[in-house]
């Protein structure tokens, strides 16, 4: 996509987005553009309730901070604009204290995010997500992938780890103790 809109294309801003009337649809702004997303299907959303449980149940008994769900907006660009949902995502209580859950967009990008791909998603597009989530400052993104039931896991200064199903899915640097396989991700009978 390019980083340069035509010389009569507006670049729309965050607070654009926030005042807009809801349409019933659910976009993302990606660079002052903004991008319609195809509403997940019942499979995507029970792997992002599974993923959630997950994380809620390690984090919530332990006070370490709360989990997100729903494609709630990030914003990780500024001028131009880019507001994007994780699918779940992680935040300790240091980077958003107890009672500090913003009425508006997330001015601070989650620990760890996860998408969850969808029939219609491209490898080429995910990972470009990434990236873009990773230079916003989330320290690990995972990508959750239906199709073979694998976990990507991506951090800004390691190598992709590939995880399969009976693999280990573990976050020391951001939740030492966190450990769970990778197939309970997936498990949605």
């Amino acid at each position: 996509m390019s980083t340069f809109a035509p010389a009569d294309e507006r670049l729309l801003t965050i607070d654009d987005m926030a005042n807009m009337p809801d349409d019933g649809r659910l976009h993302e702004l990606v660079r002052g553009r903004l991008v319609e997303v195809n509403s997940p299907r019942p499979k995507h959303g029970f792997i992002c309730s599974e993923i959630s449980g997950l994380l809620r149940e390690f984090v919530k008994p332990r006070k370490l901070g709360r989990v997100f769900s729903n494609d709630s907006g990030v914003i990780i660009e500024r001028d131009p604009d880019t507001l994007r949902g994780p699918d779940v995502g992680y935040y300790s209580y240091a980077r958003v204290p107890r009672g500090k859950v913003p009425e508006g967009y997330f001015e601070t990008p989650p620990e760890i995010a996860f998408e969850v791909m969808s029939p219609s998603d491209t490898w080429p597009e995910m990972l470009k997500k990434v990236a873009e989530l990773l230079d916003a400052g989330v320290n690990i993104v995972c990508v959750a992938d239906p199709r073979n039931n694998s976990v990507q896991v991506h951090t800004a200064d390691q190598p992709v780890e590939h995880l399969a199903e009976g693999d280990d899915l573990t976050f020391q640097t951001v939740l030492p103790g966190f450990r769970c396989k990778v197939a309970p991700c997936f498990d949605i009978d």
